[in-house]
């Protein structure tokens, strides 16, 4: 018969979450997840091959976690959706501070690192739906938003401020309405100077066919 295990993997799991949530990962040791579950270390190596398999359920359990943040704000009304899921991100931060840190502060120098596609191609359909921007632009204008969110975040995370989400929100619209602006202006003298550079070839050939007589 198979042995019997005191506890599931779902229940180790859920007790090393609410370690790492109130201590951070670094606090999540084999000794003091058993003393979490008054256990030896036995039942946990029953059922993980290693800490490390552990720590891989807690990011998977965070990540659920951080996705239930966005999925809530996102359909609340509160915020226009993709304002809403940058509202999520920073409140995120501000509520589950070391699960912040696990997720989006951590080292990930030995890590796959993948462009994440997938995973934002709804929010810059959204992007592109709001200001008619091409694929290529909204990327770029989610990833320079995004730079001012992931900002915002990890300074609340690390309390280095303590910003209400009033203000946050206030901060969030004009990055936007600053962003979109920029862009737009961009466009706009990238069109004009399409223009005067047409003109010049045109104002070129005629200069040519003058001197050349074939005008």
């Amino acid at each position: 018969m198979p042995p019997k295990f005191k506890f599931t993997r779902e229940e180790i799991t859920d007790a090393a979450l609410h370690i790492t949530r109130q201590s951070g990962l670094m606090a999540l040791t084999a000794r003091a997840l058993a003393a979490k579950l008054g256990c030896s270390v036995k039942p946990i190596f029953g059922l993980f091959r290693n800490m490390e398999e552990v720590q891989q359920e807690v990011i998977a359990a965070a990540n659920a976690l951080y996705q239930s943040y966005l999925k809530q704000d996102m359909a609340a009304g509160e915020y226009p959706p993709y304002k809403a899921s940058g509202m999520a991100y920073i409140r995120f931060a501000r509520e589950e501070k070391e699960l912040f840190k696990l997720l989006f502060m951590r080292d990930r120098s030995g890590e796959q690192i993948t462009d994440g596609m997938d995973e934002i191609r709804p929010l810059l359909e959204v992007i592109r739906k709001n200001t008619g921007f091409t694929e290529e632009e909204a990327y770029r204008f989610h990833l320079e938003m995004w730079l001012y969110v992931h900002g915002i975040a990890t300074m609340i995370a690390t309390s280095y401020l303590d910003w209400d989400m009033e203000f946050v929100s206030g901060a969030l619209s004009d990055c936007y309405i600053g962003l979109k602006s920029a862009a737009a202006s961009k466009k706009e003298c990238q069109n004009n100077f399409c223009q005067e550079n047409h003109r010049e070839m045109g104002n070129h050939d005629i200069r040519k066919g003058e001197v050349d007589g074939s005008n």
